[in-house]
């Protein structure tokens, strides 16, 4: 009885591929879990559709997936000077972030990553000057923005990136290849029209792996099922059952991720109102789980364990037996499985 996720890979490959034919020279991004599938599972399929190149989020998922993966490796997470050190192999490639950086990886592969509006991390226009003499000591794979998802103000992702390619153009910096995250395919035809003398590579992950929701599926299989009725104590804080129904024990808690939400931007009214009525039902201990029966969404009898849910379900439904499964809508970055299914 598990966790369990469950893969059309007839579905999922087919939006692989869609996502590959849109986006030439796609950099395939793994990090974290793995997009809820784990770094071996995603290092298998990106070696499965022929890419050279596979981007992980640190120098630590490198590590791990270098004996999984062939091909090139580039960190995103730029080079700090008194960094741990970790071994590589020299198909690594560190993504870099400051002129100091680049000093200091003498003879390494490195990507330069440029200040975008996202103001995360990034060389500034009055750094370019510096870079000339810092380029001559390692070996150069390219430029790297990382854009932002949405552009409230109304301005043109295109826009930012061919200002970057002016002033690199300007500081007569190399520009024979640009990594960018976050465009369109259309987008980046733009681009790949306007600069021909330049190899734009899309950095993707969520689009990629996650892209067709309809191709992925979370399960929690019933473990017990008990009846009781409205004024009965149960569970650690031997809280009181509001009305007649089940207590239902699923697979799946806080170690699989249940019960963890990421904090989401609210745009609108409605999804303020709805924020406020969720967090009002939890002052009084109502919290809605991921888990679906009878097509509702239940309520958590109480807060998730470390491996199941105990699940209230009024006696107006069917009663779930043990073995079944129910549907748990699940966030796949924040998500581990007990199993995982292909179908």
């Amino acid at each position: 009885m598990a966790l369990s996720l469950y893969v059309d890979n007839t579905r999922w490959r087919a939006h692989q591929k869609s996502m590959i034919d849109q986006f030439p020279g796609l950099v395939p991004v793994c990090k974290g879990n793995g997009y809820g599938f784990g770094h071996e599972r995603l290092s298998e399929e990106v070696t499965r559709f022929g890419a050279d190149t596979l981007a992980v989020g640190t120098t630590y998922e490198a590590a791990r997936i270098k004996d999984w993966f062939g091909g090139d490796l580039l960190v995103l997470t730029p080079f700090r000077r008194g960094e741990e050190p970790v071994p590589l192999p020299d198909r690594v490639i560190r993504s870099v972030s400051s002129v100091d950086g680049v000093h200091a990886l003498v003879g390494a592969r490195v990507v330069i990553e440029c200040m975008s509006s996202m103001r995360r991390h990034g060389v500034s226009e009055r750094d370019l000057h510096q870079l000339h003499s810092a380029i001559e000591d390692v070996r150069l794979e390219g430029f790297a923005l990382h854009l932002p998802l949405d552009r409230t103000d109304g301005s043109d992702a295109v826009e930012e990136v061919i200002g970057w390619m002016d002033r690199l153009r300007a500081a007569r910096l190399p520009l024979h290849t640009m990594f960018v995250s976050h465009l369109r395919a259309d987008e980046l035809t733009r681009l790949q029209h306007q600069f021909p003398q330049t190899r734009f590579r899309a950095r993707i992950g969520t689009r990629l792996w996650l892209g067709d929701h309809e191709a992925t599926e979370y399960r929690g299989a019933v473990l017990d099922v008990t009846r009781v009725a409205r004024g009965d104590r149960f569970g650690y804080r031997q809280q009181k059952a509001a009305s007649d129904g089940w207590l239902v024990v699923v697979a799946g808690g806080t170690s699989h991720g249940v019960g963890l939400e990421a904090p989401k931007a609210l745009h609108g009214v409605m999804p303020r109102a709805k924020g406020v009525a969720r967090a009002g039902l939890a002052t009084v201990n109502r919290n809605l789980s991921p888990f679906v029966w009878a097509g509702k969404q239940r309520w958590f009898a109480e807060p998730p364990h470390m491996q199941v849910s105990i699940l209230f379900v009024p006696s107006d439904s069917p009663e779930p037996k043990v073995g079944d499964e129910l549907v748990a809508h699940l966030r796949h970055t924040t998500t581990q499985f007990d199993r995982m299914v292909d179908r």
